[in-house]
């Protein structure tokens, strides 16, 4: 992606934003069922905005699915299901989820358009908006909405075709709908556009990870022998590896216990809970709480120890973190955490990067105990595991190239989460008329 599409404004051209009398509602609007909007603006019911499709919509099991299977996008509720090699719709459409959690959750969209040669399922209303309603306008003020009122569920959240016949919708002229899609479109498309160069430098950083943790490519530094000539390779337990490596064991590199610190020389400590950490072993929160205040029998650590969950499914998920930006010295955490500090010998960040991978999930998955449900991995299957292992210089200067991509995402990580904070704004102002950008005297 260029530069210039990082940097973008996200903005409008020019806003246009109505200020508020004594009254409570700004001169040039008017308090209507679906709250204050511009007095040029309109309301109707759904019903008179677009055609309801649902009749046509049929159901495939799964197994029947397979059987068909194609190209064409089989959708359900909260999007693409699988692909059949039939259609029903080739039109441009908008679905709402008609159940689900998702209903209540908002975790994915629930009304999102399509287009072309679709399926469509019996648990997505399909709606074609009639001439006088943009479908981009029309698409992001029906997401933008609160269902919660409207769930007619009991086992699980429900949208009833009646229900939402009813559903009340504000209704600018057709220029200011188009405006207001386009300029929605605009962020939305930035929006893909991270989301795609995120998950490019995800998979760079992953074919990295792969090639310097089992030195398949070595750093230029460590890749030659004194006299110039080129380092080979050996065979081991593991494989082939480079000839100046050795198989270890995660034991080798990691203390067999955590030696806690006085309580004398600290008072406030940092409290991280399962929940503070991703399934990409971020740590996102973090919680300073006095000392004194720690319940008994939470798991102790350091600044720069290496998390690890280690009750399914979080440790399948790869949940856990490194705590160098632990804000106090000291912490404590779930009693679901393993507790990884390096030994003189090893490097804190080589470990993290190594409990990361999917592959040393996937090899302890069949050391876990206990019951369904609550199985956990044991400290000493972690010890015992294997790897191929570098000296600590070459372990840090993996280590550092792999974080240096780290930040690399994480940045983008926030430009995004910016950037759809961004359009929750402007939705809120342009869909509500608050702000706009067509003037009544440019209407047509």
């Amino acid at each position: 992606m260029s530069s210039e599409v990082l940097e973008a404004e996200v903005a409008p051209e020019y806003l246009v934003e109505a200020e508020a009398d004594e009254s409570g509602v700004p001169a040039g609007y008017k308090q209507t069922e679906v709250g204050v909007i511009p007095e040029d603006w309109e309301v109707c019911e759904l019903q008179d905005a677009v055609e309801f499709l649902d009749g046509l919509r049929r159901p495939i099991k799964s197994g029947d699915r397979a059987k068909i299977s194609g190209i064409y996008p089989y959708y359900g509720a909260s999007g693409v299901v699988d692909y059949v090699n039939d259609y029903i719709f080739d039109d441009e459409l908008i679905l709402l989820g008609e159940d689900g959690e998702n209903i209540l959750s908002r975790n994915l969209p629930l009304a999102f358009r399509v287009s072309g040669k679709i399926w469509v399922n019996n648990h997505a209303h399909v709606m074609k908006p009639k001439s006088h309603f943009d479908i981009g306008y029309l698409t992001e003020f029906l997401e933008c909405l609160d269902y919660s009122l409207l769930n007619s569920g009991t086992a699980q959240p429900k949208l009833n075709k009646q229900t939402c016949l009813k559903i009340k919708v504000a209704r600018p002229s057709q220029k200011e709908q188009t405006a207001i899609a386009n300029a929605l479109s605009d962020v939305d498309t930035l929006i893909c556009k991270l989301e795609k160069l995120i998950a490019k430098k995800q998979a760079i950083k992953t074919a990295t990870m792969q090639q310097l943790l089992t030195g398949r490519t070595r750093l230029p530094q460590f890749a030659l022998h004194e006299d110039g000539s080129k380092k080979g390779y050996k065979q081991s337990e593991l494989g082939e590896i480079p000839e100046d490596w050795e198989v270890r064991a995660f034991g080798e590199l990691i203390e067999s216990s955590i030696q806690r610190k006085s309580k004398r020389s600290f008072d406030y400590v940092t409290f991280v809970g399962m929940q503070d950490v991703t399934e990409n072993a971020q740590l996102v929160n973090q919680t300073i709480i006095q000392y004194e205040k720690v319940k008994s029998g939470f798991t102790y650590f350091e600044k720069g120890d290496v998390l690890v969950a280690k009750i399914t499914p979080c440790f399948e998920n790869g949940k856990g973190c490194h705590t160098e930006f632990l804000e106090t010295d000291i912490g404590f955490g779930s009693t679901e955490f393993h507790v990884l500090r390096a030994t003189v010998l090893s490097d804190s960040k080589f470990i993290y990067f190594w409990t990361t991978r999917n592959s040393v999930r996937t090899a302890l998955e069949s050391e876990m105990v206990g019951s369904a449900g609550h199985r956990r991995v044991p400290f000493a299957a972690v010890q015992d595991y294997q790897i191929p292992c570098p000296g600590k210089k070459e372990q840090t200067a993996i280590a550092t190239i792999l974080s240096d991509m780290d930040k690399e995402i994480q940045a983008l990580d926030q430009r995004l989460a910016k950037t759809r904070q961004i359009k929750q704004g402007m939705m809120q102002e342009l869909l509500t008329g608050k702000t706009r950008l067509v003037m009544p005297n440019q209407s047509i």
